[in-house]
């Protein structure tokens, strides 16, 4: 039904339905109609086209993920074999309906917009997204994303995760740094493994920190 409005759709509008993958994943053709429209931003319609390929993936593009997600040779086999047959379509739905391991699996994913998928699974648990935050193989946009999502930024655990991990965006991470716990901070201010400007950060805020403790 959407189809023939799509071309008078708000800016908000088209991004509430990027945030139901399900949705557009099995509806090709609005999928087609929106990819056509100008309302849509660059990202959005990358996230179109993907969704558009009908292409495979070579096993060899999960095998490190598959490693992680399936520790038992023969069914890591059978699941690399599996996703070697499916398009981008068919890995978003998996995506979205699968289970724990399958997640761990597409989180990595080659296509963005099946990592996407993930995180809008209504199965995926928070102790999942928590792990997710700490992997210093994901890609920036995974991050990121998790970063942005006020549900998982409540979560405290799921926060230093962010902070602590060097592939965070680092935009990112100095806009959390202010809610940060002083164990914490002093932990980033000595930490060799996050980038020098927000160990710097980090320092100069602990720093602040102490001032105003002493002067009050």
């Amino acid at each position: 039904m959407l189809r023939p409005i799509v071309r008078y759709l708000s800016v908000s509008a088209v991004e509430e339905l990027f945030e139901d993958l399900d949705r557009l994943s099995t509806s090709p053709a609005l999928v087609e109609s929106l990819v056509a429209s100008s309302v849509i931003s660059p990202d959005q319609r990358n996230q179109l086209l993907e969704l558009q390929r009908i292409d495979l993936e070579a096993a060899d593009a999960f095998a490190d993920a598959a490693e992680v997600a399936e520790p038992d040779k023969a069914k890591r086999v059978t699941l690399l074999q599996k996703l070697a047959h499916m398009c981008v379509v068919e890995r978003v739905q998996m995506a979205i309906k699968g289970n724990r391991d399958e997640r761990l699996l597409l989180i990595r994913d080659p296509c963005r917009v099946v990592t996407r998928g993930v995180l809008q699974s209504p199965q995926l648990t928070e102790q999942e997204v928590e792990s997710f935050a700490g992997m210093a193989n994901l890609s920036e946009e995974v991050l990121r994303l998790i970063a942005v999502n006020r549900k998982f930024r409540k979560n405290y655990v799921i926060v230093r995760a962010l902070m602590f991990n060097p592939k965070t965006p680092l935009e990112v991470t100095l806009h959390m740094l202010p809610g940060i716990t002083a164990k914490d901070l002093k932990s980033l201010a000595a930490s060799k493994n996050i980038p020098d400007t927000l160990r710097t950060a980090a320092n100069r805020l602990q720093h602040r920190r102490s001032s105003e403790r002493q002067s009050s």
